[in-house]
């Protein structure tokens, strides 16, 4: 517990066990508040979001056998979604390990492909080391989870060490001759552009991704989880991209011959859909070497601190200057024109059940800039990813790695314990909403007063729009029927209303936010204008 305070921890999400009965009374006498759960894949989400939003890592805790394999889910996100997280969970005595037991499974055997480091305490005497070793593996780059198993043998012996000084490691900084090269290319290029990922937002260094904007005049497009990398009223921005090719066509990738790529990331988009010629020159800045891809060669890699490696580009394509006579403008953002005027439209449109338009309209209307809205995992991600429009990093998030359902609702209580001064909400689907409803129990205790939206359409709308595709139509095994929800709200003690208009979601939402309760409201939603329909999203050639 000491070397967890040391960390600066101070929140641990998770169910008390047996065998972690040690542990969970030395929270009693500790400064970390222990928040129980009402199930361990959402203590875990939001030791994730707790991660991703202040980038120290989140804390969960399970006991052996189904309480860890409970976590599995939520911890495969967090590496994927590169969230600093420590998973801790506790495990039959040692001297038992050798045979069958009652519920004893390797833990740490699961948790291998599913974390980037994890160990058995096997003697009191290393827990200062593997806590510290936790704590820095899941916060280096790129961040995710780590896993510490506790026998509970062990973990009931005494101990008098103290924790190791939790110490951040320095950032390089790109050599000198890498910075001319990459300074160079971008000069030389007819028609540049800037891909940023989740690697900006974790890194703090959105703003010196706008200043490089501005000083160079290179547009910049942004992944589902980059949004808020630069406001979306900047001229140089772009738009999101992702949702599938044709994205990058009509944000300008077509015509680009040189991407630079800030911050990148292959777990949220192959680079075979904006490069799929392998035609590009590639400006890679990052923490870490490029994963390989064959359609992912970069040119030169600026490697170290974002910030830095920004600002000196920046100042190396200054003095470059004059640039090339070839240089065209920058395109113009047919896919940042389509999604205005969409959402335009959408103010207007009163149809009910609402089109996604409509619904993003009145969030984005209700919220302020440094508000957040987290999205879940089904079709009106898809939504929101492309259409609703980011002021600020890390205020629209949105899980793009492993993109496992049931992420929202519990990532929403941990966003309002860590900004509880912002308005909070979490955009769900009907699929996704049940996933991790018992959540609202956990909410409502601890008063973390957010909006939960249900996007109400009966069916798990994704695969059932594929299946149209390549079915001639038809669809199946895809819909369901919903329980009332919101009585489901009311019976955990929450204010909760069903919209029967248009009109009637602004006025509920509005009103939600300025309650200090967590709220639920359902929204019937119709998706018959399909996202991934670039044509009749563009609307405009």
């Amino acid at each position: 517990m000491r070397c967890l305070e040391a960390e600066g921890v101070e929140h641990v999400f998770g169910i008390p066990g047996e065998e972690t009965l040690d542990l969970n009374h030395a929270f009693e006498r500790s400064s970390i508040a222990f928040v129980p759960v009402r199930h361990e894949q959402g203590g875990a989400f939001m030791a994730a979001m707790v991660g991703r939003l202040t980038g120290r890592a989140g804390v969960c805790l399970g006991t052996l056998g189904p309480g860890a394999l409970n976590l599995v889910t939520a911890v495969a996100d967090a590496y994927l979604d590169r969230a600093p997280l420590v998973a801790l969970t506790g495990q039959r005595p040692l001297e038992w390990m050798h045979k069958e037991s009652h519920q004893h499974l390797d833990v740490v055997d699961v948790m291998r492909p599913l974390t980037k480091w994890n160990a058995r305490v096997a003697k009191p005497q290393i827990v200062p080391e593997v806590v510290r070793k936790a704590f820095r593996v899941a916060e280096s780059e790129h961040p995710g989870a780590t896993h510490l198993e506790l026998p509970e043998d062990v973990m009931a012996q005494p101990l008098d060490e103290p924790a190791l000084p939790r110490r951040s490691p320095p950032l390089p900084e790109p050599a000198a001759r890498e910075l001319t090269r990459a300074a160079e290319l971008i000069c030389a290029a007819r028609s540049p552009l800037v891909l940023a990922g989740n690697g900006v937002l974790r890194a703090r260094a959105a703003p010196a991704l706008r200043a490089f904007a501005r000083a160079t005049g290179i547009p910049v497009a942004e992944t589902f989880m980059g949004k808020g990398a630069l406001d979306c009223e900047d001229p140089a921005a772009l738009g999101t991209v992702g949702l599938h090719d044709r994205d990058y066509e009509l944000a300008g990738f077509g015509e680009a011959d040189v991407v630079i790529a800030v911050g990148y990331d292959l777990v949220e988009h192959a680079p075979e859909h904006w490069n799929p010629e392998r035609d590009k020159t590639i400006v890679v800045i990052d923490v870490v070497p490029a994963e390989v891809d064959a359609h992912f060669t970069p040119a030169v890699e600026l490697l170290g601190d974002l910030d830095h490696a920004l600002v000196r580009l920046a100042e190396h394509c200054a003095s470059a200057r004059p640039v090339p006579p070839a240089r065209t403008p920058p395109p113009t953002s047919r896919l940042r024109a389509a999604v205005r005027g969409q959402l335009e439209a959408g103010r207007e449109d009163d149809a009910f059940p609402v089109a996604p338009p409509r619904a993003l309209w009145e969030l984005r209307e209700a919220l302020g800039a440094s508000d957040l809205l987290i999205a879940d995992v089904g079709q009106h991600k898809l939504w929101i990813a492309r259409m609703f429009e980011a002021h600020e990093p890390q205020t629209v998030m949105i899980a793009n790695g492993l993109a496992g359902m049931g992420f929202a609702l519990p990532s929403a209580i941990a966003a309002k314990l860590v900004h509880p001064q912002r308005r909070v909400v979490a955009v769900c689907g009907d699929g996704g909403a049940l996933m991790n409803v018992q959540e609202l129990e956990t909410a409502t205790r601890l008063g973390t007063a957010f909006v939960t939206v249900v996007w109400e359409d009966g069916g798990y709308g994704v695969i059932a729009a594929n299946q149209r595709k390549r079915f001639d139509g038809q669809h199946f095994g895809t819909d369901f029927t919903n329980p009332d929800f919101v009585a489901l709200a009311a019976s955990f003690g929450m204010p909760a209303w069903r919209c029967a208009s248009a009109q009637e979601f602004g006025r509920h939402l509005r009103h939600a936010l300025a309650l200090d309760v967590p709220s639920l409201i359902v929204l019937p939603i119709d998706y018959s204008v399909d996202i991934a329909n670039a044509e009749e999203l563009e609307g405009v050639r």
